[in-house]
């Protein structure tokens, strides 16, 4: 199967993610959300895999609060993320084990069949637990 991955490059935990992905010996699909955002089907069906809309929604450093976000219905935020990519929390990753909004970055594990090299750190030299 292959690892497609929703990157944002300036993002560290997404940075961290890619690493470990490649660092498993798999060379993901890169899918730099920001520049093609996916449609609000394709981002329901996400949500639903990775906790629902408001875990898919990024506030943080977003024009969340501003739009009125936070408080939303579903079909708001999502037809907002379509718009707005920046809404879109990162990185979720698609692997042959299932969906996950890689949030802290080690979660990208869960849906991976390798495993990290002995000796793996984050970019901040940060071992893995």
């Amino acid at each position: 199967m292959t690892v497609t991955i929703w990157h944002n490059p300036k993002c560290g935990t997404s940075r961290n993610a890619l690493a470990m992905i490649r660092a498993t010996g798999v060379e993901p699909v890169i899918a730099e959300y920001l520049k093609t955002p996916p449609d609000p089907a394709t981002l329901a069906d996400v949500a639903e895999k990775v906790g629902g809309v408001k875990a898919l929604l990024r506030v943080k450093g977003t024009p969340a609060a501003e739009l009125g976000l936070e408080d939303a219905a579903d079909a708001v935020i999502l037809a907002a993320m379509a718009t707005h990519p920046i809404l879109i929390n990162r990185p979720v990753v698609f692997g042959p084990r299932g969906v996950v909004l890689a949030r802290p970055s080690e979660r990208v594990l869960e849906v991976l069949d390798g495993t990290l090299p002995a000796g793996f750190t984050k970019e901040d030299g940060s071992p893995i637990a």
